[in-house]
């Protein structure tokens, strides 16, 4: 017991803390109020693509769909590229308001999260269109032929203008915090313009954000231009470090850490997944975006709650169902049955609590190990083209074989593998739960003899 605790505080010193600060820094605070507000969009958008690719995995439906819905594609898809077409404008306007208001709030700042919202925006146009130096004059790139479509800066593909898309998040989120940072330093050092009491808010708001307006126009466009006379943009530059952090992500180690961190906070009472999803979350959208244009990236949309932690975190379906009908502790024979009903929906707080699993180190093992082994069934899956892609965000309470199927386009294998990684987490907590199961009922009759 003594080496267990030992491992608890070591998780509790080196993850549980580091990763706690991390979590409380502003910008992050920022990023993953993004990534939530971002979801319910993504979901409805993914919903109309999900019917429009049905046909290719129930093919019989091929005659119907071109004699109806196929006729209005071109309409319905429109809810589709203005989600996933624009997400970087959901996460440059989301992240400049919530950025704003936390420094207005924490740091007792005049600071309007409208205008922190807007300036973002406004921050993140500028860069855009692209444009080259040739001949010692910069232009607006214009370029039509088998290599893409460029008009007057903007790069057309079939969701839009592509930069708009998932693949511009990472420099909306730059962006974002340089324009909101530059409007705090305004405010603080009282460079505004203020307006009589008499002004309606409206008027005075609009004066205020005028000299934060110009300052991020002139540092972005500084900013932009010395990239572009260095032969690349921020577009660029930025997909290099984000291009190595996604790359990593989509390894099988990578996926494996992933989960190890989600786990070893939910072990010491951190809502792990919460925490690293927010995180992920641009990832993960940017994944799936490339997956619907042909890539095979495995950790894409929910891939989480698709294929790993069904039933919840720590993978606990099976082991509900276990101690629900099959323990013979009467403590868990109840505890199973009241969190049955979450558990079909990866809802499984009862159980983190009720068994419990925080602090526990007869099923600390089970909790890390079952999720990896179920992210590595889902990974290979994937990576061997047995299952297709993620390529449609699916609501996470969405049941057990359901959401795989769903994201996956409607692919039957998705949701057979899917119920695959249900059985096989359960097998590696059975052992576990069963001496866990024994030891309780021992408990409860040295309970009934002491009566």
């Amino acid at each position: 017991m003594e080496s267990e605790n030992k491992v608890f505080a070591f998780l509790e010193k080196y993850l549980m803390g580091p990763m706690g600060k991390v979590a409380s820094w502003r910008i992050v605070r920022a990023v993953m109020a993004a990534g939530m507000a971002s979801i319910p969009f993504v979901i409805v958008g993914s919903m109309f693509l999900v019917l429009n690719v049905l046909p290719q995995t129930f093919t019989f439906l091929e005659g119907f769909f071109d004699n109806t819905f196929f006729r209005i594609s071109d309409l319905y898809m429109l809810a589709n590229k203005a989600t996933m077409g624009i997400l970087a404008l959901y996460f440059g306007l989301v992240i400049g308001y919530e950025y704003t208001k936390i420094f207005a709030e924490e740091e007792e700042l005049n600071l309007n999260p409208l205008n922190g919202a807007l300036l973002s925006l406004f921050a993140f146009f500028i860069t855009v269109p692209q444009i080259v130096l040739e001949k010692g004059k910069m232009s607006l790139v214009h370029q039509m032929d088998d290599g893409g479509t460029i008009v007057h800066g903007w790069e057309m593909v079939a969701d839009g203008v592509s930069r708009l898309g998932a693949t511009g998040i990472f420099t909306a989120i730059i962006t974002s915090v340089v324009a909101v940072q530059l409007y705090r330093l305004c405010v603080k050092k009282n460079w505004v313009i203020k307006m009589p009491e008499a002004v309606p808010e409206g008027v005075s708001r609009s004066f205020t954000a005028l000299i934060p307006a110009f300052l991020v126009a002139f540092v972005i466009l500084i900013i932009n231009g010395i990239l572009i006379a260095l032969g690349t943009d921020i577009f660029k530059i930025v997909a290099i470090p984000f291009g190595f952090v996604v790359n990593l992500t989509n390894s099988w180690i990578g996926i494996l850490v992933i989960y190890f961190i989600m786990h070893a906070l939910g072990i010491v009472g951190i809502h792990g997944a919460t925490i690293v999803s927010g995180f992920l979350t641009p990832i993960v959208l940017t994944n799936m975006q490339s997956n619907i244009q042909g890539a095979n990236f495995p950790f894409a949309g929910e891939f989480n709650n698709a294929f790993v932690t069904l039933g919840g975190s720590g993978a606990t379906l099976g082991l509900c169902i276990f101690i629900a009908f099959l323990a013979k502790s009467k403590q868990l024979r109840v505890l199973g049955k009241s969190a049955l009903a979450p558990g079909i929906f990866n809802i499984n707080e009862p159980l983190i609590f009720g068994l419990p699993i925080v602090y526990n180190p007869f099923l600390a093992i089970p909790f890390f190990l079952a999720p990896m082994v179920s992210a590595s069934i889902a990974y290979w899956a994937i990576k061997l083209s047995i299952v297709k892609p993620i390529i449609a965000q699916m609501p996470w309470p969405t049941p057990p074989g359901a959401g795989a199927f769903i994201s996956t386009g409607g692919h039957f294998m998705a949701a057979v593998v899917a119920l695959i990684c249900v059985v096989v987490s359960f097998l590696i907590w059975l052992p576990f739960i069963k001496m866990y199961d024994k030891k309780l009922v021992q408990q409860e009759k040295g309970e009934q003899a002491l009566i």
